[in-house]
């Protein structure tokens, strides 16, 4: 008796169903941490939910209209905030402080991938300090590429305590945005053998123009040069879900779009822009690569965001965004909070 279907159709459904396996969670990352601790301000560090203690970096104004919260990309640090944060603190009265995600810069677990939903809930738990902090001041928080990815990812799952996201080049190319090829071969390879790293010398795609601070990156001990397969598999996750999940991401939303961007591919990033449910401001630099913030022309870029969250804080004589409007927020900074229930 001959089957019902040829053995090249038999193949393929194989094929198929080997590759969905492939693409499950084979490599599995750690949960949210568990809420022990109340988010703070320390100098040179904040406190998270779990009593970790992230690097952070802060550039103060005289007299702040407003209040910045900015994550770095993979691989980076606080310190890529470092121009940027000073200008705006100088320039336009604005406080800036930069996180080290952790997993990077000087917080816990350097060059390892924490997972997304530790990320988030550091997020969120340094939203809860520098609004404990900053009371009555409006707040912003600054995502570039993997941060932005993290913010997004946030707030689509429940909305941050914030006045407005600034999204510089954002961290999008994962899920269905990434070919299925590369995602099968990324879990394989990540499977296998989690701890081999990459260095990307081979790599011919160039991140700036600003030949100067790509050297300054390659000396700095807190830029991690060797990434582990595992990691690159973790920020692909999060940036799957950040693209995924992009028409939850509602609010006051800046989009800033360098042109000669090699890193994130622009038509990923113009998708996620008109898939956003909220108010987008889209500012597309001709001179713009993917390191905007650090790239010759990012004064603009510097000016940019100062203008935006200028005209945004001048109409606003008390943040219409509070901690208790973040659920999550609201949960990990219990103590902070208790008087909002």
């Amino acid at each position: 008796m001959r089957l019902g279907f040829s053995f090249p159709v038999w193949r393929r459904g194989a094929c198929a169903a080997l590759s969905a396996l492939l693409l499950q969670a084979c490599v599995s990352f750690p949960d949210a941490p568990e809420t022990i601790a109340s988010p703070v301000l320390a100098g040179d560090v904040v406190q998270s939910v779990d009593g970790a203690r992230l690097g952070l970096q802060s550039w103060s104004a005289e007299d702040p209209k407003a209040i910045i919260l900015a994550l770095h990309g993979m691989n980076d640090y606080s310190g890529a905030f470092a121009r940027p944060g000073a200008w705006w603190a100088g320039e336009a009265q604005i406080t800036t402080y930069a996180l080290d995600q952790r997993g990077f810069g000087r917080s816990p677990d350097f060059g390892r991938w924490v997972g997304g939903d530790t990320l988030i809930a550091d997020l969120r738990a340094a939203l809860a300090a520098v609004h404990d902090a900053h009371p009555g001041l409006p707040v912003y928080v600054v995502g570039h590429s993997m941060g932005a990815a993290v913010v997004m990812a946030a707030q689509a799952e429940a909305p941050l305590a914030v006045e407005g996201l600034v999204l510089a080049a954002p961290g999008v190319w994962g899920g269905r945005a990434l070919p299925f090829p590369y995602r099968m071969t990324l879990n394989m390879a990540a499977s296998l053998a989690p701890g081999k790293t990459l260095t990307g010398e081979r790599a011919t795609r160039q991140a700036t123009d600003n030949i100067d601070i790509l050297r300054a990156m390659v000396r700095d001990p807190l830029v991690i040069k060797q990434t582990r397969l595992d990691a690159v598999l973790g920020v692909v996750r999060i940036m799957g879900r950040a693209y995924g999940d992009a028409d939850k991401v509602g609010g006051e939303i800046l989009l800033l779009i360098g042109e000669k961007d090699e890193i994130i591919p622009l038509k990923a990033m113009e998708k996620v822009g008109r898939r956003f449910s909220g108010d987008v401001d889209v500012r597309r630099y001709d001179n713009g690569w993917h390191l905007l913030f650090r790239d010759k022309q990012a004064e603009t870029v510097w000016r940019d965001v100062a203008t935006w969250i200028g005209a945004r804080s001048a109409t606003i004589e008390t943040p219409q965004v509070t901690l208790a409007d973040d659920p999550a927020a609201f949960q990990s900074a219990s103590t902070i909070l208790q008087t909002a229930r």
